[in-house]
């Protein structure tokens, strides 16, 4: 069925920098709002009174229903228009984080975290369609580097942001702080943008079975990944029922989608090579951004019994650089092939990764600047060029469609590889530990003279308690083994994902270059 759409009237270029520029603002409050309690969490379960395990949901609560709205926003976005949906995601978004500043429970809390996601995931991907509406040539490849820096800036910066804003006012303000960009948006967006008109009749040949698979799908997916690590996957009876789920509900919905004349999700898309491996490389770079923000933190926070706000000084360099690289790469993106520059990007985060693997338990910032400052370039050279050469090669009545799909991929890289990363930790730390025990004997000389120095000093300080002394001497021993092993398994954990991206690095050359044509300013198909 044909769309209800009108050719609005040519924009200037001021008009279309602004509204592009009001919506990544709603872009980036989406995307800040993943990672931003992320350092917080003790605060905000301390303030409800709220275990680890449920604190831990705040977090898991938002991803959820972050990954399912994503890819149906563009089947939202035909039926109510861009701007409206655009609109109606930011005033929802602000509601529900002036709803989670308010949360008088742990219940309440992820109830609201969980509405905030769902209601304000629609701006992310609309915003790639957006761009590519608006701008071509050298614009496009401006606008696809102001889309890269945001999508994985904003992840980045969540804990720094989180982390002074909680020492310097209350958890309370993490969310209070989404308000004023909020309202903006929800109220310049809808001034600004005209792109297409609304499409009700969709409505009445929605594809609803696929929905409800598609919601069951990532739903569970998502629960499995983020609870995984912590219950022993498959050994947990939970864990393994929705991994059941999100496995039959995940093929169903791939057949769904297949057979269906108007799918929510255009999976046909990845008959195309450049979007198969576009959707590629958006997936491993969600697995080396999300890991690379969620390993940094923990290790500080173990080996180093870094604060918040400490933590987010130490991870602020990433950032820093990242937004050093933005001009060198406009500039590049005139001039080079975008596949050379994504081969670069690549290539440079698997050389980040490989500067953070001699990673000991004394590292602070001096260590971690070469390598967070290479993450940072190579964030902007990996994003970027994926966005054009992925989304710039399909016809314009698939984009919306496929939007979705290709910023799905990058949020469900990140939930695998935040998933795996966690799993390796766990792993891994009982395998050194074992190692580092079998070098703990009577011939370690360093050894014995630590256990001699402790029990000297801990049985002086207890009126010569020997006894106490060699426990107070065992348990510092334990506790350094354990940080030794802890910091190892790190190591290994930052050598797969420079695996990931090597591997990556080598299909670049398998996708071609993109022609880049100017939308349309209609949506009709």
């Amino acid at each position: 069925m044909t769309e209800a759409a009108a050719a609005a009237p040519e924009m200037s270029t001021t008009a279309k920098v602004v509204a592009f520029a009001t919506m990544c603002i709603g872009f980036f409050i989406a995307l800040l709002d993943i990672q931003i309690v992320s350092a917080s969490l003790n605060d905000i379960g301390g303030g409800l009174s709220a275990g680890a395990d449920e604190t831990a949901w705040v977090q898991t609560s938002y991803l959820i229903a972050e990954i399912i709205v994503i890819p149906l926003s563009g089947w939202l976005s035909r039926v109510m228009s861009t701007r409206w949906l655009f609109c109606a995601s930011a005033v929802g978004f602000t509601a529900a984080s002036l709803l989670c500043g308010l949360a008088w429970n742990i219940q309440s809390m992820i109830a609201f975290r969980a509405l905030q996601g769902f209601l304000g995931g629609s701006m992310i991907p609309t915003v790639f369609t957006t761009s590519f509406h608006y701008f071509r040539g050298p614009q496009r490849n401006i606008s696809a580097a102001v889309i890269g820096a945001i999508a994985s800036l904003a992840p980045t910066l969540g804990p720094t942001v989180g982390g002074w804003i909680t020492d310097h006012y209350s958890w309370h303000w993490l969310f209070y702080v989404n308000l004023a960009p909020g309202i903006f948006v929800a109220v310049v967006v809808p001034l600004l943008v005209r792109i297409d008109r609304p499409n009700l009749s969709l409505l009445k040949h929605g594809d609803y079975p696929g929905i409800v698979l598609m919601a069951l799908f990532l739903g569970c997916l998502e629960y499995t990944l983020e609870e995984g690590p912590r219950w022993d996957w498959f050994g947990d009876d939970t864990i393994r029922a929705t991994a059941w789920v999100s496995g039959i509900s995940g093929m169903a919905f791939i057949w769904r989608s297949l057979a269906h004349g108007e799918p929510v999700v255009d999976l046909r898309a990845l008959k195309s090579r450049n979007f198969a491996l576009g959707c590629l490389f958006s997936f491993v770079t969600g697995i080396g951004i999300f890991s690379t923000i969620y390993l940094t933190p923990l290790f500080l926070a173990r080996a180093r019994g870094f604060s918040a706000w400490e933590i987010g000084l130490t991870i602020f360099s990433t950032g820093l650089f990242q937004i050093c690289s933005i001009p060198i790469y406009i500039l590049l993106a005139r001039r080079v092939d975008l596949r050379w520059l994504l081969m670069f990007g690549l290539a440079l985060f698997a050389l980040s990764m490989w500067n953070f693997t001699p990673i000991t338990h004394d590292w602070g910032w001096r260590e971690l600047l070469l390598p967070q400052a290479l993450r940072g370039f190579a964030q902007q050279f990996a994003v970027a060029p994926t966005v054009t050469l992925t989304l710039g090669g399909l016809a314009p009545e698939r984009l919306k469609l496929a939007s979705g799909l290709f910023n799905l991929m990058r949020n469900l890289g990140g939930a695998i590889g935040i998933a795996v990363c966690g799993t390796i930790l766990n792993d891994r730390t009982n395998l050194h530990f074992l190692r580092l025990v079998e070098r703990l004997n009577s011939g370690n000389t360093g050894m014995v003279d630590l256990l001699h120095r402790v029990t000297a000093g801990e049985a002086a300080s207890r009126a010569g308690d020997v006894m106490h002394g060699h426990l107070a001497a065992l348990h510092t021993l334990w506790s350094l083994t354990l940080r030794e092993a802890q910091t190892q398994s790190f190591a290994d954990a930052f050598l797969v994902i420079m695996v990931c991206f090597v591997a990556t690095t080598l299909l670049v050359p398998a996708m071609k270059n993109v022609v880049q044509v100017r939308l349309p300013t209609v949506d009709a198909h």
